[in-house]
């Protein structure tokens, strides 16, 4: 750690959530928080003063743990001044003396706050950005880290030179085959969660409920701001829907939120057809990326979401890897117990995982 008397942070200010409706990520917005808070989050927003750069705007949920405990989250936050984004130590510093100050502005149950810091390492197989003591890697990411973004500024063949000869060849069969991309309103909500449950039971992975969805789509059309859009499309072939996407466009990014694809007539490729309509019309509403929103960390055949990987990154974009969560403790042994409680929880699901995968294989 730099000398703590080089100070970042001059002072952090409780301000209106509508101020956050600026920031880079959807996950910061005031539009964001207000969401969450219609599902047991407390949100908060503050001006951060940093030295030499101004004030920015932070994004704060908190959510009880038990009672008279909380915890707080800062959903890939903080947005940093330009000057420490590249500056390790420097932004290492400024992000203690941030967890440090809001201590102050939480309430006094608050038991630790855990930070998703937007900062990324780029490249196939490059190691994340790590943060030093008294930070604590959390039980488990709240955020997918590792994620791929695609430049979709160019026209259709640059941004489809750019994939792998298969995607290209797997968009054009979808098209070839008769398979129909449609945007969708809210009513389609109901053939997306069908074919949700469906890709759950398939893969084993946990989902809302269909109302969670029913809400999301809601808040973005009533959200006062109205910089964002979600939207919902839906491929069909001969009647039959066989898969969906969720997507939510918002300044210069769009993101791959939720997908969703039926068990038949997987040979159409309609996930891929899905995928390259998001793109165009993300292009056409002024988007420059396409956030694909979560990979495995690395390639590895043996990885449960293997495929998911090659699906990503075979659309070409770059891959990223952020830290994923971090932990700060306010109280360190109520901290303590809720991490080795989330070290439990993760470990039985990874067994669980590791049986069904065995019982896959016999």
């Amino acid at each position: 750690m730099p000398d703590a008397a080089v100070s970042a942070v001059r002072s952090v200010v409780p301000t209106d959530l509508g101020r956050c409706d600026g920031a880079k990520s959807f996950l910061q917005s005031g539009f964001w928080g207000s969401f969450k808070a219609r599902f047991g989050w407390n949100a908060r927003s503050f001006l951060v003063d940093w030295v030499e750069a101004g004030k920015l705007p932070l994004l704060v949920i908190r959510r009880r743990l038990a009672p008279g405990v909380s915890f707080a989250y800062v959903p890939l936050g903080p947005e940093l001044p330009s000057r420490l984004i590249d500056a390790e130590p420097a932004r290492n510093q400024a992000l203690l003396e941030l967890a440090q100050a809001l201590q102050k502005e939480l309430p006094h149950d608050t038991a630790f706050i855990r930070f998703d810091p937007p900062w990324f390492t780029i490249g196939e197989g490059i190691a994340p950005p790590t943060l030093p003591g008294p930070f604590v890697r959390a039980g488990a990411d709240v955020q997918p880290p590792d994620t791929v973004i695609i430049d979709i500024s160019q026209d259709d063949e640059v941004i489809l030179s750019a994939m792998k000869p298969k995607w290209r060849y797997n968009i054009r069969l979808a098209e070839k085959k008769g398979v129909t991309v449609t945007r969708q309103d809210e009513a389609g909500l109901e053939t997306f969660y069908e074919l949700y449950k469906t890709t759950a039971r398939r893969d084993k992975i946990a989902i809302h409920g269909l109302e969670y969805y029913r809400t999301l789509f809601q808040h973005s059309r009533e959200y006062r701001d109205g910089n964002q859009d979600i939207r919902l499309y839906v491929a069909e072939h001969e009647g039959d829907a066989l898969a969906a996407i969720i997507v939510l466009f918002r300044g210069e990014e769009a993101t791959y939120l939720y997908g969703a694809s039926s068990d038949t007539k997987r040979n159409l490729m309609a996930p891929y057809a899905l995928q390259w309509k998001a793109m165009q019309d993300a292009r056409a509403r002024g988007c420059i990326r396409y956030d694909l929103f979560g990979i495995p960390p690395e390639e590895n055949p043996l990885h449960p979401m293997a495929g998911l990987y090659r699906f990503k990154t075979g659309f070409g974009g770059m891959i990223i890897h952020r830290p994923g969560s971090w932990d700060y403790a306010y109280k360190p042994l109520v901290t303590q117990a809720f991490r080795l409680a989330e070290a439990s929880r993760k470990k039985i699901r990874s067994i669980r995982k590791a049986v069904r995968s065995l019982r896959r294989g016999q």
